[in-house]
C-alpha cells in the first residue's frame, strides 16, 4: 500500500492522469495507492496496468483491509474494481457508478462546432452537470458533445450522436477535439460494452490508459 496526500488546489490523481497521457504509468507492482477524495462529494477507484488508485475519505488501512478474514482485499490486478470492494468503499447508502474505460487524446485547437443553448434537458447534458463542472455544450446535426472539468480536474468529453451509424460518431469526435487546445489532453470514460462508441473514440485517436469507477459515498 502507498499513501499520498493532496496538494492544495491540485489533486495528485490529476498529475497521474497527465503522466499516463504522456506514457508514464505507476509501477505495475500490484499495489494500491490511497489518496484523499477528489472533491465535489465524489470518490473513485482507478485501475492502471498492475496498479490501483483509490481516492477516498477513508483511512488507507481501512481501504486495503479485506472484508473478512481470509478474503482478498483490493489490489492492482483488478481487485479494486471488484463489486464487493466498491460497495464497501461507497458505504451502505452510497451510489456506485459503472466501470468505465478511461481514454485520452490530444486536442487539435481548431474549434468549428456551434455552441448549443437548447440542450439543457438532454440526458447527456444533465449527467455531465451532475458529475462535472464548467460544462460547455456544442453540436450540430451529427449530435452533441459536452466538454467539462471532471474527475480530479481533468478535462473531459462526452458525446451523443443522432441515430445513424454512418461514421458520425468519429466525425463528431474529430470536430470536438478542435475545441481543446492543440496538444492538451482530453479524457473520456466509455463503457467497455458500448462497442459502437468505443470504436468511434479509438478511430478518432483516443487511446486507453486505464479504467475507473466513480462513487458518491453514503456511510453510517
Amino acid at each position: 500500500m502507498q499513501s499520498n496526500t493532496s496538494c492544495p488546489g491540485l489533486h495528485p490523481l490529476h498529475d497521474m492522469y497527465l503522466d499516463a497521457f504522456e506514457g508514464r504509468f505507476p509501477p505495475a507492482d500490484g499495489a494500491v495507492t490511497v489518496l484523499g477524495p477528489p472533491g465535489d462529494g465524489l470518490e473513485c477507484s482507478v485501475a492502471f496496468t498492475g496498479h490501483a488508485v483509490v481516492a477516498t475519505a477513508l483511512p488507507p488501512d481501512e481501504v486495503v483491509t479485506a472484508d473478512e478474514p481470509g478474503a482478498a482485499g483490493p489490489d492492482g490486478y483488478g481487485g479494486s474494481m471488484a463489486p464487493d470492494f466498491l460497495r464497501r468503499l461507497a458505504g451502505p447508502d452510497g451510489w456506485v457508478g459503472v466501470i468505465d474505460l478511461t481514454l485520452v487524446a490530444p486536442g487539435r485547437g481548431e474549434p468549428s462546432l456551434p455552441r448549443r443553448t437548447d440542450a439543457d434537458g438532454h440526458d447527456r447534458v444533465r449527467r455531465a452537470r451532475a458529475l462535472r463542472r464548467n460544462v460547455d455544450v456544442y453540436g450540430d446535426d451529427r449530435g452533441l458533445l459536452t466538454l467539462a472539468d471532471g474527475l480530479a480536474g481533468r478535462r473531459e468529453i462526452s458525446i451523443e450522436t443522432e441515430p445513424g451509424g454512418d461514421g458520425r460518431g468519429r466525425s463528431l469526435l474529430t470536430a470536438a477535439l478542435g475545441h481543446v487546445p492543440a496538444g492538451e489532453p482530453v479524457f473520456a470514460a466509455v463503457s467497455p460494452g458500448n462497442a459502437r462508441s468505443l470504436r468511434a473514440f479509438l478511430a478518432a485517436g483516443f487511446v486507453p490508459v486505464g479504467s475507473e469507477v466513480l462513487l458518491r459515498p453514503g456511510r453510517r
